[in-house]
């Protein structure tokens, strides 16, 4: 099984990145992406425990931002992780997320909803990517609600009045950064409408021209019909499919290798990467 899109402690999953590869290897998964939000911080701790049987795809989530405000998540593939620019941007989104919280806390507390970033805080793994899904842990600490599903339905989805967008590169920028680092970008959840707006089809082409390689089709947020739809995208424009979970650990429904990526999708994008950099077991 291939599952090309999970998340680890280092950002806002609840395995640490040892835990996750365990955990792959106990579900029968044999290539595995590490794509953390706006981080690399995990790949070391991942690489140095892989067993033989595990293929590790070090990679990274990124935040991006369309012109007219519309969050975007690009998953970088197989990058060169020395590459400063790309490097530079994913500091400068993950230095921004503090702000970020700080001004959505401020709205529900407005609202007399009482966190705190105290609290928030808490809620962080040394080193992690701090994002909404902190928050949501730390009022289901408080015991405002009973999971993070729902915070996020009632309380911190993209269209909540206590929403803010934070600094990120559009996703053409996104795309061309980790092209110039050598890797491969496919487009995550494109069709989420749980998350928010949606990208539109219209969207797909410039992302292409940018240099984007695949689009995530198989994910639990998409329904049979956006699959349906996002298949005849990717063929239309002549790019690869990927299927994944999206896993996060504890906290979220997703299951490693509920959704997973057809072996000979797997091996066309592997092939766009400009170095071999799939990493074995010694």
């Amino acid at each position: 099984m291939i599952d090309l899109h999970t998340h680890t402690n280092i950002s806002d999953g609840t395995d640490t990145p040892a835990q996750l590869i365990n955990k792959a290897l106990a579900s029968g998964i044999n290539v595995l992406a590490l794509t953390d939000h706006d981080s690399i911080a995990g790949w070391n701790e991942a690489t140095l425990h892989l067993r033989p049987g595990l293929d590790l795809v070090l990679g990274a989530e990124i935040s991006c931002q369309t012109e007219d405000g519309m969050s975007v998540h690009m998953l970088g593939l197989l990058f060169d992780s020395a590459h400063q620019e790309l490097q530079e941007v994913l500091a400068q989104t993950r230095e921004n997320r503090h702000g970020r919280m700080e001004k959505i806390i401020g709205r529900m507390n407005s609202a007399g909803i009482e966190i705190s970033m105290e609290e928030v805080l808490l809620q962080l793994s040394e080193g992690a990517t701090l994002g909404r899904p902190h928050l949501a842990d730390a009022m289901v600490a408080k015991g405002l609600a009973k999971s993070r599903d729902e915070i996020f339905e009632k309380w911190l989805h993209n269209s909540s009045p206590y929403y803010v967008a934070h600094y990120s590169p559009t996703p053409e920028r996104a795309i061309a950064l980790i092209k110039a680092a050598g890797g491969v970008a496919v487009i995550a959840h494109p069709m989420a409408s749980l998350r928010g707006r949606t990208v539109s089809v219209e969207s797909f082409a410039s992302y292409v021209a940018a240099g984007m390689d695949g689009i995530e089709v198989s994910h639990r947020d998409h329904t049979m019909d956006q699959k349906i739809l996002l298949t005849k995208i990717a063929e239309d424009l002549g790019v690869l499919r990927t299927g994944s979970s999206d896993y996060h650990g504890n906290g979220k429904l997703n299951e490693l290798g509920e959704n997973t990526t057809e072996a000979d999708q797997w091996a066309a994008l592997e092939a766009k990467a400009t170095a071999r950099r799939v990493v074995r077991a010694s």
